[in-house]
């Protein structure tokens, strides 16, 4: 595989942040653009853009990866342990797909999204399995397929995103999951919510959060990626727990979420949350209301416990 070659998210996810890299380059930590940090932990995983930018432009040596969708986890495993088998399995797939007329397809994707519903009863995600990879190329291929490449559940857990009527949809890129599956071999991967990752975290780490963001507009909410919802209380929590690393370790820390003052000058909620740390604004191509008249360059906030002078 060659390394010219660059990585990027395998997955389609809300709050993607392949748009904010150039951004986010410039509050890296210096410690870790020279290779004096070399340990990268990140409690919520998601798409895994800033993972595979950090993996790919900085020496780390190891990285541990959480998030509390199990079914994420289970996608991300397969690709780092058998990607040529979870190719052979999308290969299958997309060829049955692509060669159908449109209802062909809507009908092939309804089919799909019952089997992998159906099989989630039987699935251990405790336990490697060969009926993994059949659900890794299932949640590949729904996310591909579905409406605006969300992923959502009932409160059953169970996928319920509608067919996306895509002309021409790329499921996958080859030498991309190959590519992802090479870079995951330095990391360790993990099912569990932010806190879980304490235990990771020692002085000489860089942790990125990168947490469901709270909406900024009633129109805007999109925190269902996994059962549990995400609310304002969570995000007092997980500032807590900010906080507590910040005081009782010198891990480097960054922070992303949505800025509610896009809509609200008066909404300083993270400004207040945050307030003894440093609060970065970056603009962000992100679209605030439904109706499309919103639409635009907006800022979201980047919240480190570290200081780069020259970009700061």
């Amino acid at each position: 595989m060659s390394h010219t070659y660059t990585a990027r998210p395998f997955l389609k996810w809300a709050g993607g942040k392949s748009q904010l890299l150039p951004q986010f380059r410039l509050h890296y930590p210096i410690e870790l653009q020279t290779g004096r940090i070399r340990r990268y932990i990140e409690p919520f995983l998601g798409g895994g853009a800033v993972f595979l930018d950090i993996a790919q432009r900085c020496d780390i040596a190891e990285a541990y990866l959480f998030d509390i969708n199990e079914e994420l986890i289970l996608v991300y495993t397969v690709v780092q342990r058998e990607p040529r088998r979870l190719l052979e399995v999308l290969t299958g797939l997309r060829h049955r797909f692509i060669e159908l007329d449109e209802v062909g397809r809507e009908e092939f994707f309804y089919a799909v999204r019952r089997r992998y519903n159906e099989q989630r009863q039987i699935i251990n995600y405790q336990v490697f399995a060969d009926n993994w990879i059949d659900r890794a190329a299932d949640m590949i291929f729904l996310n591909k397929t579905c409406f605006n490449g969300l992923y959502r559940v009932n409160a059953s857990g169970e996928f319920n995103v509608p067919f996306g009527r895509y002309k021409r949809p790329e499921i996958f890129e080859e030498q991309n999951v190959l590519r992802v599956s090479e870079l995951l071999q330095r990391a360790r991967l993990f099912v569990g919510a932010f806190a879980s990752s304490a235990p990771t975290i020692t002085d000489d780490s860089f942790v990125y959060f990168d947490p469901p963001y709270r909406p900024i507009s009633r129109t805007a909410s999109f925190t269902s990626y996994a059962r549990d919802k995400f609310d304002d209380d969570d995000q007092r929590k997980l500032a807590c727990f900010y906080t507590n690393l910040a005081m009782t370790t010198q891990a480097k820390l960054m922070l992303s979420n949505s800025d509610p003052r896009n809509v609200s000058p008066e909404d300083t909620f993270f400004d207040d949350l945050y307030a003894q740390f440093y609060i970065h604004r970056v603009s962000a191509a992100r679209m605030i209301n439904s109706d499309g008249e919103r639409r635009g360059k907006i800022s979201e906030i980047l919240v480190t416990n570290y200081q780069n002078l020259e970009h700061d």
